[in-house]
């Protein structure tokens, strides 16, 4: 996997997110913003590994998250990062009944954030696109692209059929990537956003 300095921030960015939330986890293992930062630093993380590792990095991700919600359940921002890791769990998940578990929780949790905070368009609109995680899962896998296993390829096509099975399974590969960092990429633009708000304009 080739990084583009973009990439390569991120990472960065992410790793000292979560050294710093672990640090501060040991001080105060009862902030549940802390343990929201690093359940998210996980998941951003998440994206730079190969699959199998992924899925354990989002697992540990989940486990953050839901010790968060233990310590304050009502708060939307934790409930929505965890829609996000059961929905990246599912597509690193290769049996779709196995995966339908992650796509279920992953919708309630943003049925609940939006619940909570009803006028927030991106919780509605993670809503929305979960109902179509199922389908997209069962769409790649039917093309033979399962994560971590490449499609086989029979030793009689032709060279040209081969380059056209190879280009479909890569775009399929993009595609499957590109819902999980959708999330993550969110949530690396919202952090973002909160840590350079503007100061109010003066009176």
């Amino acid at each position: 996997m080739e990084f583009s300095q973009q990439d390569f921030d991120r990472l960065l960015l992410s790793e000292h997110t979560r050294k710093t939330a672990e640090e501060n986890y040991a001080q105060n293992p009862l902030d549940g913003d802390n343990l929201t930062k690093w359940g998210e630093a996980l998941i951003e993380l998440s994206a730079f590994q190969n699959p199998r590792d992924s899925k354990k990095m989002i697992e540990d991700a989940l486990s953050k998250l839901e010790e968060a919600l233990l310590i304050n359940p009502t708060k939307h921002y934790t409930l929505w990062c965890l829609g996000n890791a059961h929905t990246s769990c599912g597509f690193l998940t290769p049996d779709i009944s196995d995966a339908q578990g992650d796509f279920d929780k992953a919708y309630e949790y943003f049925q609940k954030a939006v619940d909570v905070d009803p006028e927030n368009g991106l919780y509605r609109k993670s809503l929305e696109v979960a109902l179509k995680a199922p389908e997209l899962h069962m769409e790649i896998h039917r093309n033979g692209l399962g994560l971590g296993q490449m499609s086989h390829e029979g030793s009689f096509a032709s060279s040209k059929e081969k380059e056209s099975k190879k280009q479909r399974s890569s775009e399929f590969k993009y595609d499957v990537f590109g819902w999980i960092i959708l999330a993550v990429g969110i949530v690396a633009w919202v952090g973002m956003a909160k840590s350079h708000v503007p100061p109010p304009p003066p009176r």
